[in-house]
């Protein structure tokens, strides 16, 4: 079957906020957020990216949705080219993809009810037939009573903001919804609600989740995929129980291996990243990995490493791999 999503060396590029400034300083007038990423989703699947801020995960994600442009590469959804689309040729696209953004609450109205909120979709593609009766089928699918309708936003808790937010991408039963941290501020046993939220709606709608997180553990319980990323670009790629089993890159080690463990007697030697993320302005030569990474090569300052293919289901680019 061919993949429901297709993201082919997709770059992103932003101008500096100052060019002149850049310019007399010896930096870059503009800086690659994603730098030539490639992966595949199969529909009714989990695909995950992770890394720390700042490795081009939201910006990505943001680019798939339309609301980013990319530089160079290709994006095709349900067998369509969709990069590169002018607003009106996407407008369709929009009701096939979704995104709960990071923030629920920042990113409801303030002014507007929760029946204003979810109706909100149906009347922009013009769907305006039994509003009401949709709405309160959303509020099912995620548990919440029928009488939220009259509620605002700053009257909601954070996990039954988080739920508004996923009935509202889901209001009209979009293929693909890309889900920006879908666990963050949230108690532990709330995460572990909408997590399985998630999973029941996945089951009953058929919905393909591209998850963008930084906790390790929501990956390994959801995600069938997984890819890493540093400093735009994917430094390994495959099957989440084959990467968590038996990690290469030396930055996927250094998260792992900084996860939180749920045995706190279990072995607590961690393998640590030195210093901090570099910046886009000044990416750091051969292997962008090597300024932090305690395991460095000769050759890792010098040579950008190849992909390297374990088998189909795991890739990875480092040239010491663990």
């Amino acid at each position: 079957m061919k993949p429901l999503l297709e993201v082919s060396d997709v770059v992103i590029r932003f101008a500096a906020h100052n060019r002149i400034a850049a310019k007399l300083s010896g930096q870059p007038s503009s800086i690659e957020a994603v730098a030539g990423v490639s992966f595949a989703l199969e529909a009714g699947r989990t695909y995950a990216l992770v890394g720390e801020s700042g490795s081009g995960k939201t910006t990505l994600a943001r680019a798939i949705t339309g609301l980013v442009p990319i530089h160079s590469g290709r994006i095709d959804f349900a067998g369509r080219t969709i990069s590169g689309l002018t607003e009106t040729a996407l407008r369709p696209m929009r009701r096939e993809i979704a995104m709960i953004f990071q923030d629920p609450i920042g990113s409801l109205s303030p002014r507007l009810t929760v029946r204003s909120i979810l109706a909100e979709p149906f009347k922009v593609h013009g769907e305006t037939m039994d509003i009401d009766g949709k709405i309160a089928r959303l509020l099912d699918d995620v548990g919440l009573p029928a009488h939220f309708v009259q509620r605002y936003p700053h009257q909601l808790s954070g996990g039954q903001a988080r739920r508004i937010s996923i009935a509202r991408a889901l209001a009209l039963r979009p293929k693909l919804v890309i889900a920006d941290e879908p666990t963050a501020g949230l108690d532990v046993s709330i995460q572990g609600e909408m997590l399985n939220l998630m999973r029941d709606l996945q089951r009953k709608l058929g919905i393909t989740f591209l998850m963008i997180t930084h906790n390790l553990n929501v990956v390994r319980h959801v995600a069938e995929r997984m890819a890493v990323m540093y400093l735009g670009r994917i430094v390994e790629e495959g099957r989440t129980s084959e990467i968590f089993r038996s990690p290469r890159h030396r930055y996927t080690t250094a998260l792992l291996s900084a996860n939180l463990k749920a045995d706190p007697d279990a072995a607590s030697y961690v393998i640590e990243a030195e210093g901090e993320t570099p910046s886009l302005f000044n990416r750091p030569s051969g292997c962008e990995f090597h300024p932090r990474c305690l395991f460095k090569r000769d050759i890792c300052r010098t040579e950008m490493p190849k992909e390297q293919f374990i088998s189909t289901d795991h890739r990875f680019s480092c040239h010491n791999p663990a």
